[in-house]
């Protein structure tokens, strides 16, 4: 069975879609893994971002992630990702923010599980199951949180974000104990806004005062060739190279962390 594992903080603007973009590539690209990527944001980052630069996420109007989750069955709206034969992803594009009415209006089931369910259908053709979360702690994340057996929560060097880690973690616990007891906090995934701010730097050192067992040793810094990655999208070339450096990194600790805990 696939090892699922969502990124997740409820504060935008930390990296989740890139982070968890990247580790999907990687994992497909580079270590030969079968992987499904799941875009559970309705803002559509992970889909446009990995089917490339050139993709509207309307294109994939009725056929994404929510339409799975009606249905709960995954299969039948997996996408094939252009040029790697090994990852897939189930899209996401803009009326995934309805999730919550349908949830509440028209499933009679556990609402937390829904996801979980519509993955059990493709659980045994992947390796691994990669969940991109929206910035807040509602349904969509719940439901990954739910369905995972790791999750990494993203830190980037900044107050409020300092302010939403405690509360995201609190959140995971609360999953553990309620529905999902395999779940794991894989760690805290620091990531520099500007690593010439004093700030920044400042608030790496705390979170890792704060939670120094939990913490990944990398510590990424948000570069030029990582910010084109929308632009470029995973194009071969030495920028893509020096985009996914720091990411490999991550991933060696990633592996070894889950590998423990799932």
């Amino acid at each position: 069975m696939a090892t699922v594992i969502s990124f997740g903080i409820q504060k935008g603007g930390s990296s989740k879609t890139t982070t968890s973009a990247i580790a999907a590539y990687l994992l497909s690209a580079e270590l030969g893994k079968r992987v499904l990527a799941v875009d559970l944001d309705s803002q559509g980052n992970m889909t446009e971002l990995l089917m490339g630069p050139d993709v509207d996420i309307y294109d994939y109007q009725g056929q994404t992630v929510f339409e799975a989750m009606k249905e709960q069955n995954a299969r039948k709206y997996v996408q094939k990702i252009p040029g790697n034969d090994r990852l897939d992803i189930l899209t996401a594009e803009d009326h995934l923010a309805a999730f919550p009415s349908w949830l509440y209006d028209g499933y009679k089931g556990n609402r937390a599980l829904v996801l979980k369910q519509t993955l059990d259908s493709v659980q045994d053709d992947y390796d691994y199951i990669i969940i991109d979360t929206p910035p807040a702690l509602g349904d969509q994340t719940i439901n990954a949180l739910a369905a995972s057996n790791a999750v990494v929560a993203m830190f980037e060097a900044s107050k409020f974000c300092y302010s939403a880690i405690g509360r995201f973690l609190e959140t995971c616990i609360h999953i553990q104990s309620t529905v999902n007891d395999k779940l794991e906090i894989a760690g805290i995934l620091r990531s520099l806004i500007d690593a010439r701010r004093y700030d920044n730097k400042a608030f790496i050192e705390l979170i890792e005062a704060d939670y120094e067992d939990v913490c990944f040793k990398t510590v990424l810094t948000r570069t030029a060739a990582i910010g084109r990655l929308g632009i470029n999208g995973f194009n071969k070339g030495y920028e893509l190279n020096n985009a996914l450096n720091p990411y490999r990194e991550f991933m060696e600790e990633l592996m070894q962390r889950v590998k423990v805990t799932v």
